[in-house]
């Protein structure tokens, strides 16, 4: 068949605008590190002891490494090899919590001599390519418990191992791959699941279970409307219900109040209600029930009439909100075990500097308030390229990895930021149409992998720097410094590019 069939040159078949885009963010990045390990003495960009030079050495071999996976290595030979490489990078994972080295309080480093090499990184394009096999293959389906659970373990095994090695900001890129799912067809449920679990930590956090539990009834209720299509009279009784309930507190706190205020009073006399009083029983009682015990014994009480209703009515939605009830009170009344146990403490101090609940300017709140002076002084154009206070006289730390994006805002200013985002969607916009044109549904699903990793990463980067997200460690794709990060987006990108290269090359 395929000798019946012309071969398009180099300059058809392959995306050179994409490939622009990576190099011109590889540029920029070189010219942003070098801006921000320079100081006021003068030095070169190809020093070779500053970082600079030493990521001159990483951008090399990673055009080599995109050369060879372009034009040597045959495209699908990565589809048939997914399985031992991601086999391989999981063991790396593993060796790496028993035989590697701390860095920060993260055990996620091989050592070997000056160079440095970080398995999480690779294991973002394991995932993507063991993925695209498994949801490539003939009657994949997420409505078939086997296919749900076998792509779940895809993602969640190595994101586990990842946050045993408390390379928190690796793991969390993992999330991402919920799009990829969605794409696939996994039901849109998953996704509102996924940020009402969110939501409901940070509301439990910032005020407490029962106003997460109000929000939780809401949203339910809400779902209700959008799953029948019109309003009812039982939509307007959830919304006199969750008033109610919103108001409650105050009610509860109006009635108690006086009566805790004349027990209190009687105590202070030394006035004891006599022993077996029913009466003073039945006070005490009171008086310990909050609005909390009320709302968790009214949502009790009312799970077996829906789950009764939902069975009669045939109604899967009654029957998984009814679920979702259950798992967010189980969620509510776990967030303070989850934040105070299984978080670390410097996860706990940045969490709660970034939602307000503590100030701490000098302590893990400094790179943030430093890197958002730094941005903010750029303002419209910048201060110039080497003429950034903050960055030459280093008052923000890791700016060269993690916080290289303030350098980005104080000295290239707001256009030069817009400048950078613009490219990295321009590149992520770029995958994802030549994924939707991709005839192999390996090449798409591998091609919204590669989209959705550089999002997480270029979401939750930026986010730190500007204040919006936590510091979790996690660099900006292709503008940090390191030849780990380099490495491994270089090799995520180019595999794309030759497999749609693959399909652009015969006509």
């Amino acid at each position: 068949m395929r000798e019946n069939l012309q071969v398009r040159g180099l300059g058809q078949s392959i995306d050179w605008k994409l490939i622009l885009c990576y190099l011109l963010l590889v540029l920029i990045g070189w010219v942003n590190i070098y801006a921000s390990v320079h100081s006021a003495e003068p030095s070169s960009i190809f020093d070779f002891s500053l970082r600079c030079g030493k990521q001159f050495i990483w951008i090399l071999t990673a055009f080599s490494l995109a050369g060879v996976i372009l034009f040597v290595l045959p495209a699908r030979l990565w589809e048939g090899l997914s399985v031992p490489i991601f086999l391989f990078v999981l063991f790396l994972l593993v060796a790496v919590i028993f035989f590697g080295i701390e860095v920060k309080g993260s055990r996620s480093w091989f050592e070997f001599g000056p160079v440095r090499f970080q398995p999480a990184e690779v294991s973002k394009i394991s995932t993507s390519l063991l993925l695209a096999t498994l949801m490539s293959q003939v009657g994949f389906k997420f409505s078939r418990l086997k296919d749900f659970i076998l792509s779940a373990l895809v993602i969640g095994v190595p994101m586990v191992v990842i946050l045993a090695e408390s390379e928190t900001g690796s793991a969390l890129v993992y999330a991402g791959f919920i799009f990829v799912m969605y794409r696939e067809g996994l039901p849109g449920w998953w996704l509102v699941a996924i940020g009402m679990v969110i939501l409901m930590f940070v509301t439990t956090l910032l005020y407490s279970p029962y106003v997460a539990l109000v929000v939780l009834i809401g949203a339910v209720a809400v779902g209700g409307v959008l799953h029948d299509g019109k309003v009812t009279w039982g939509t307007l009784a959830n919304v006199v219900m969750i008033v109610f309930l919103a108001f409650l507190p105050r009610l509860w706190a109006l009635v108690t109040g006086p009566v805790q205020e004349a027990v209190t009073a009687a105590e202070n006399t030394y006035t004891v209600l006599p022993e077996g009083d029913d009466g003073g029983v039945l006070l005490a009682f009171l008086l310990d029930v909050k609005p909390v015990h009320f709302l968790i014994g009214l949502g009790l009480l009312s799970l077996p009439y829906f789950l009764v209703k939902a069975y009669r009515e045939r109604d899967s939605f009654k029957a998984l909100a009814a679920v979702g009830f259950i798992a967010g009170l189980v969620l509510v009344f776990s967030v303070d075990f989850i934040f105070n146990n299984v978080l670390q403490d410097h996860q706990r101090k940045r969490i709660e500097v970034l939602l307000g609940l503590k100030e701490d300017p000098a302590g893990v709140g400094y790179n943030v308030n430093q890197s958002m002076i730094a941005i903010g002084s750029g303002g419209l154009t910048g201060k110039g390229f080497l003429n950034g206070t903050q960055t030459t006289y280093g008052f923000v730390p890791e700016q060269s990895t993690d916080f290289i994006f303030c350098t980005v805002g104080e000295e290239w200013g707001f256009v030069g930021s817009l400048v950078v985002i613009g490219l990295y969607i321009f590149m992520i916009a770029r995958i994802l149409v030549d994924a939707e044109h991709s005839r192999q549904s390996f090449t798409r699903i591998y091609g919204y992998c590669v989209a959705s990793c550089i999002f997480m990463h270029l979401f939750i980067n930026i986010g730190m720097t500007i204040g919006i997200m936590p510091v979790i460690g996690i660099p900006l794709p292709l503008l940090s410094y390191g030849g780990s990060s380099l490495w491994a987006f270089t090799v995520l990108i180019f595999i794309f590019i030759a497999l749609y290269r693959e399909e652009k090359k015969y006509f």
